[in-house]
């Protein structure tokens, strides 16, 4: 368990974090590339700037975690928990979001998943 550490820009690139718990860690710019953690806990974790490019995190919970600027480029999110999740400026070019679920989460000038669109200021459970 890595709940409560301090890990900021660590390199977990392409680890197995499956059913991991990183519950109000800091992970600030951490790299995550490649990750695979299904059901993988990251509950109000600090987590901005940080990059899952192709990680496989579906089941993943991300509730309350502070995602603003992170990269989540071709990730596996299906069915991920992004409840109140600060997600603004995060990209999710290429991710697969199916049934993912963003209640109440800030996604104000988030990339959608085509690369183009661009969520409106004060998108808050879906992009606009």
């Amino acid at each position: 368990m890595f709940d409560e550490r301090n890990m900021p820009e660590a390199t977990l690139a392409g680890a197995k974090i499956r059913s991991s718990s990183f519950k109000r860690a800091n992970l600030e710019k951490a790299d995550f590339t490649g990750a695979v953690g299904s059901r993988a806990k990251f509950i109000s974790a600090g987590l901005r700037g940080a990059r899952f490019e192709g990680a496989r995190l579906n089941d993943a919970d991300f509730t309350k975690a502070d995602l603003r600027g992170a990269v989540f480029r071709k990730a596996d999110l299906r069915r991920a928990r992004f409840f109140r999740a600060r997600l603004e400026g995060a990209d999710f070019t290429g991710a697969r979001l199916q049934q993912a679920d963003f209640f109440d989460a800030d996604l104000s000038g988030a990339v959608w998943t085509d690369g183009k669109h661009v969520c409106a200021p004060g998108s808050v459970g879906q992009c606009r």
